[in-house]
């Protein structure tokens, strides 16, 4: 199939272990490019916009051109760049999917966004500049979890997506020899943070539905036999909507870097997804999506947006070499992504 030849091409830039394509680096740049060139083999028009985006827009004998420029129409797309040994899917699938939609429909456009693993940079650019948007969006994804596979479902409707903020906490201490000064007297940083990271972790715990998560740790003077003078400790917080999101960032005590609020998928959007899926006589499940996503910064900007999950197996892992899901599922999620679009492009 194609869409899995082309996988194993994104797959192979910037060598392994897993997919290394982070934002910005060249090979996000040679993904992107290689992107293009499958747009200009099904006969799309390419555009790359003022934040880095890539488009491919279609023509199907009823409208001209859809430039970036004059916004509306129908888009579908995802992102290329990954986290350092990320999985193989996550993203890739999301647009060689929409390239083989547009181009079996023969009409809307295709999108790959930059930067989407550090906090949707292309997507939110995009909003933010006040460039023209798009009249709807579908975004295909695998689940990145294990609720669709313990179900036996091969796709899932997704309801929304949580918000999240993203900051740090930085703990003093004072850097001492680690053979020398006495325990009783010592002000060690990473003791510190030690602690920071299990209040954070029972401040999560006090939100229904709420997670927080520190991911890095930068330690100074970072010497074996020195005792940690500071510590720099990454925050991820999230939570279902902006009322919990607040109480959780309230209680940790943080002043976010950024803040992207939680999204719903309401209207013509997800409708046309549920309908693409009931007609081939599939259980219609619907779930949320705690991971963010390009389809929620399009949706909090009040673009009818919707995105379908396919299952993820071994377990649901995601961002890792064994992110896995089967050739038939993502085959039945195409098909399915192709049907949404085509009712949308054909709706009033």
């Amino acid at each position: 199939m194609r869409i899995l030849d082309r996988l194993d091409e994104l797959y192979a830039i910037g060598g392994g272990p897993g997919a290394n394509r982070p934002h910005p680096s060249a090979a996000e740049d040679e993904a992107h490019a290689l992107a293009a060139s499958w747009l200009r083999e099904a006969g799309l028009d390419v555009e790359v916009d003022r934040h880095g985006n890539l488009f491919g827009h279609a023509r199907d004998g009823r409208r001209v051109h859809q430039s970036v420029a004059s916004g509306g129409g129908v888009w579908v797309g995802s992102h290329l760049d990954t986290v350092p040994r990320g999985g193989r899917l996550d993203g890739a699938l999301g647009v060689v999917a929409a390239i083989d939609a547009v181009e079996r429909v023969g009409a809307g456009s295709v999108v790959v966004f930059r930067g989407e693993e550090v906090g949707c940079v292309g997507s939110r650019a995009l909003v933010a500049s006040g460039d023209p948007l798009p009249g709807a969006f579908l975004e295909l994804h695998i689940e990145q979890g294990p609720v669709l596979a313990a179900a036996g479902l091969a796709l899932g409707v997704v309801t929304g997506i949580v918000g999240y903020a993203r900051g740090e906490l930085v703990l003093e201490g004072s850097a001492g020899h680690a053979g020398t000064t006495p325990m009783a007297v010592r002000r060690d940083a990473l003791v510190a943070a030690a602690g920071e990271i299990l209040r954070i972790r029972d401040a999560a715990l006090t939100v229904d539905g709420g997670v927080a998560t520190v991911g890095r740790l930068e330690v100074e003077p970072g010497g074996a036999n020195v005792i940690p003078s500071r510590v720099r400790l990454s925050l991820d917080v999230r939570a279902p909507d902006g009322e919990r999101l607040d109480a959780l960032v309230a209680t940790i005590g943080f002043a976010p870097e950024y803040r992207v609020e939680p999204a719903r998928f309401t209207g013509r959007a997800p409708d046309a997804v549920r309908d693409a899926v009931a007609a081939r006589g599939l259980e219609v499940v619907a779930l949320p999506s705690g991971a963010g996503h390009d389809a929620g910064i399009l949706a909090a900007a009040g673009v009818a947006a919707a995105m379908l999950f396919v299952r993820s197996l071994n377990g649901g892992v995601s961002h890792s070499p064994d992110e896995l899901s089967s050739d038939e599922d993502v085959a039945l999620a195409v098909d399915v992504l192709a049907d949404a679009l085509g009712r949308l492009v054909t709706s009033p």
